[in-house]
Formats: structure tokens, C-alpha cells, sequence
């Protein structure tokens, strides 16, 4: 089946929303086999958006379009494409209960029964996190037509709920499952290198995406059930585990900071971070892990010399000498954190994230990370060259740099340090 997406919206064409609409899209109908060919971005205005859908249904087996479902006299998404497939629009009055509902103890105005108006004879999409509902039907001619809202919060659960259930209806492959393989530590280049011969195969699907400073493959099989897709991936999974070894951080979970989380969890123990150039933002990775209370004793961001000094115990000699970009600085900082908190753990970042104060022995892009327990203390340099990401880049790799230290230390890997530091006594 080939689809094209039709984005709705004069705020996407000035800019002043982004269309993440599109890609959410595009990221459901890839698993489900569905070939995405085009996708176009149209203003509020019934002309040429009528030009668009007229277009789409003449080269398309399916048109998916986001946005204008709502009250107000420009959202004209449904009025136009029911007028282009030859369909009335009928009050439905499951929708106008639903709208009325919703509105209870509120103002309810005329314009809001409007987005109970749908084609005749359509699929409705219940709207669970908002008003307008979507739907989706078939024309005389074969097509399929769904129709979205625009709000992310209340498309993406409808297209996952109930829009790729009706496109995929009637397929024999109908059932869909995905597994995501997730990597830290190699660049989505190389692991395509790697899995090639895994990525040719038809079903399942393998796909290499990239991250913010990491990586993760998508695994996606079609079955009859759940259960016979989910055993096609099985095969496939375990030999990417196989490849990426100790880089591979964990199977369908969501970050890095909750792989961590749960190790942590698992074993009792505890983590204290110190922070310099990335301003309290593993703290906030790792306190966003619902279950981090456990796990997590303090956080502290020590900016300042002064400040490394009196709440870490940093040498005020060593920081005059070598100052705060050095990797013996970061070494005090996490041992300084795991003895202050009482901590099983002690992380300290300190580094250049710039964009400005970087020098040819210490370029912006420099980080030192260190990880202390109650024997060992090991020291990670990391290195950012590319140029054009900024600052935001390098807190965030940094930060991703010291939970992988924390996860290889839990399970033993090995790795903790780079080659420019090996492992030293405290």
C-alpha cells in the first residue's frame, strides 16, 4: 500500500508550529508496511487544499491528513475532502455526546458542535484526549482516506489506537510488532555496517536510526498475530545483541537514564553526582526515572572553583595549577560526592561545553568524567569536535557518557575509561 501524508495548517507554513505531525506519522506506517511516497504541507485555504487531496487520491492507495478538525471557520479539513470523495458530512451524535461531555461545567458554544459533522458512513476515531474525532473511509474508487486532528497529543494516540488498526483491517499480515535495540557507543554508520545482511531481509524489518549521541535499530515483524510476529523479531534481536555486544544498553526500554535506574534498583545501590560544564542535567536524567528516589542521594552543580573546593574538597592548589578542565578535577569531584552523600556511586563531569573559552590544549568539547566507588576511581576524556551542534550537544553526550560509565561499572564490562586514562586506585 502506498500513503501520502497531507499536513493541514497556515501556522506550519509561517512557522510558527513545527509539523511534527508528519514524522510521527511516517514512523507508524513504516512497521506496518505501509509505503510512505509523498507529503505535503497545506494553508488553510479550501482551494488548494482541495488541489492537494485531489492530487494524493490520483497516485496514492491512501491519504492520511493531520489538522484542521476543530470549531473555529478555518478548519476545513473534513468539509473539503468530504466534498472531494463525494460524501455528506451527518452529525454524529456518539461525537456531539462525547464534545457536550467533555465541555460539561463549560461554556458550549455553537461552533463546537461542528466537529461532530463526519462523512457518511465512515469509521469514527474516538478523540480520547480532546474533542474533534477523526475517521477514516473508503471511496468509490478504492482509496483510503483518514483523517487526523492536529494537536500531537491528540493524534498520535488516535493514529496508534484506532487509524493504523483500520488502515491494516483486512490484511493478513495485520499484526504488527516492533522491537528497539539500543546502542551506546557506536555511530549508526558503523552498526549499518555491521547488521547490512539483517537490514536486506524483507520481514522482519531492520532499520538503523540516529540519536542525540547514540543510536538504536528497529526491529519490526508482520504476522497473523502478535504472537507468531513477535517470534519472527526473536531470531533477529538476539543475533543484534550478539554483534553490538556490551554496547547494546537494553531491549524496548526508553533511555539510557532508566536502564540505569533499574540496574541500580535491582542491586540496591546508589548514585551521587557532582556536575560542573553540563549544569545538573544527568541529575535531571536521572531523577526523571519514575523510581529514582531510590537510587539517587544528591545532586550537586558545582560551577564555581570556589565551590569544588568547599563542597567537594577539591585542592584549591590543583585547580590554580591545572584548573577545572582536568581529569585529576574530576576524580576529587566524584570521590569528593560519594563520600559527602554516602553514595555506593560518585559521578563528576567538569568541561568545556562552550560555544567560546576553548584553547588549542583544551578546545570546547573537552569533558573529563569520572566514576568513583569505595576502591576504584576511573576517568573517561571525552572529546566533541563536530562542529555546529553546540553546547546543548555536549552537556547531553556528556551526560549519556557518564550513564554508560555507571552501567558498565554495575555489570562489570569493563570500558569505564577511554584510552587516554586507565584505572587507578582512589
Amino acid at each position: 500500500m502506498d500513503a501520502e501524508i497531507i499536513s493541514v495548517g497556515t501556522e506550519l507554513l509561517l512557522g510558527h508550529t513545527i509539523n511534527t505531525d508528519a514524522s510521527f506519522v511516517a514512523r507508524e506506517l513504516s512497521p506496518a508496511g505501509i509505503n510512505l511516497l509523498y507529503t505535503c504541507t497545506v494553508g488553510d485555504n479550501p482551494e488548494r487544499l482541495r488541489a492537494a487531496v485531489q492530487t494524493a487520491l490520483s497516485r496514492s492507495d491512501a491519504v492520511i491528513t493531520t489538522g484542521g478538525l476543530g470549531p473555529t471557520g478555518d478548519d476545513l479539513t473534513k468539509e473539503t475532502i468530504a466534498s472531494c470523495a463525494g460524501k455528506k458530512l451527518v452529525m454524529n451524535q456518539e461525537c456531539m455526546a462525547h464534545i457536550k461531555h467533555y465541555f460539561s461545567g463549560r461554556s458550549f458554544g455553537e461552533t463546537q458542535k461542528k466537529q461532530a459533522l463526519l462523512p457518511e458512513g465512515c469509521t469514527v476515531f474516538p478523540n480520547d484526549c480532546g474533542t474533534a474525532p477523526g475517521c477514516g473511509f473508503r471511496t468509490e474508487t478504492g482509496k483510503l482516506v483518514v483523517m487526523l486532528p492536529g494537536p500531537p497529543s491528540e493524534m498520535l494516540p488516535m493514529l496508534k489506537r484506532y487509524a493504523v488498526p483500520f488502515l491494516m483491517k483486512g490484511r493478513k499480515d495485520s499484526a504488527i510488532v516492533s522491537r528497539i535495540v539500543r546502542v551506546f557507543g557506536l555511530g549508526e554508520g558503523y552498526v549499518a555496517e555491521q547488521i547490512s545482511d539483517l537490514c536486506e531481509k524483507a520481514n522482519p524489518t531492520c532499520a538503523t536510526y540516529a540519536g542525540d549521541g547514540e543510536m538504536f535499530v528497529r526491529v519490526t515483524a508482520r504476522a497473523e498475530n502478535e504472537e507468531k510476529a513477535a517470534a519472527v523479531c526473536t531470531p533477529v534481536v538476539d543475533e543484534l545483541k550478539k554483534r553490538l555486544g556490551e554496547f547494546c544498553y537494553g531491549i524496548d526500554v526508553g533511555s539510557l537514564e532508566e536502564t540505569v535506574v533499574h540496574l541500580l534498583a535491582e542491586r540496591g545501590l546508589t548514585i551521587a553526582t557532582a556536575e560542573s560544564c553540563t549544569g545538573g542535567l544527568l541529575a535531571k536524567r536521572i531523577t526523571d526515572i519514575p523510581g529514582s528516589s531510590a537510587v539517587f542521594h544528591m545532586g550537586a552543580v558545582t560551577y564555581s572553583n570556589e565551590v569544588k573546593t568547599a563542597m567537594l574538597g577539591v585542592p584549591k592548589e590543583l585547580l590554580d595549577q591545572y584548573g577545572a578542565v582536568n581529569p585529576q578535577v574530576a576524580k576529587q569531584m566524584a570521590d569528593g560526592i560519594r563520600r559527602r552523600s554516602g553514595a555506593d556511586f560518585g559521578i563528576g563531569i567538569t568541561g568545556l561545553a562552550g560555544p567560546d573559552g576553548g584553547t588549542p590544549e583544551k578546545p570546547v568539547g573537552l569533558v573529563y568524567l569520572a566514576l568513583s566507588d569505595s576502591q576504584n576511581i576511573w576517568v573517561r576524556e571525552m572529546r566533541r569536535t563536530t562542529s555546529g551542534k553546540g553546547r546543548g550537544h555536549i552537556r547531553n553526550l556528556a551526560a549519556s557518557n557518564a550513564l554508560d560509565m555507571i552501567r558498565r561499572r554495575v555489570l562489570n564490562l569493563g570500558g569505564m575509561e577511554y584510552a587516554a586514562y586507565s584505572r587507578e586506585k582512589a
